[in-house]
């Protein structure tokens, strides 16, 4: 049950981010400067908040560092926030799923992916190699 807890928290964190600088990308980055460079200026931030909301996670749920657990909320935030995406792109979008496939840029729709896959990795990579000291 906490993994499962852990990883709702993790999307959560990630998505609700993403959402903020989303709602700073679209009107006021993606005007002046396309798509494709609005993501791609957004990406860093995004690994950022991935890193540190991963980190966080692991530590606030007390994730044991077994690969299971670790990629048990990997894939729970991954489907909670692949979800959304489709849920945002067909419903309030009025897309199709294959519209919206379609519509990603090549250039930062791979970086996008590569974030996705960073992201359900990260609770499994954050502090693997950490050396408890007792105090956390």
């Amino acid at each position: 049950m906490r993994t499962i807890k852990a990883g709702i928290a993790y999307f959560a964190l990630v998505f609700g981010a993403g959402f903020v600088l989303g709602s700073i990308r679209v009107p006021f980055l993606v005007p002046r400067l396309g798509e494709r460079v609005a993501e791609l200026i957004e990406a860093p931030f995004m690994l950022i908040v991935i890193v540190l909301a991963a980190r966080f996670i692991v530590r606030r749920f007390a994730s044991p560092a077994t690969a299971l657990v670790r990629l048990g909320i990997g894939a729970i935030a991954l489907g909670l926030l692949l979800a959304a995406e489709i849920f945002l792109a067909i419903a309030i979008q009025d897309r199709s799923l294959g519209d919206y496939v379609a519509s990603r840029d090549p250039v930062s729709g791979s970086v996008f992916l590569a974030l996705l896959v960073i992201f359900a990795a990260m609770p499994l990579v954050i502090e693997r190699g950490r050396i408890p000291t007792g105090h956390d």
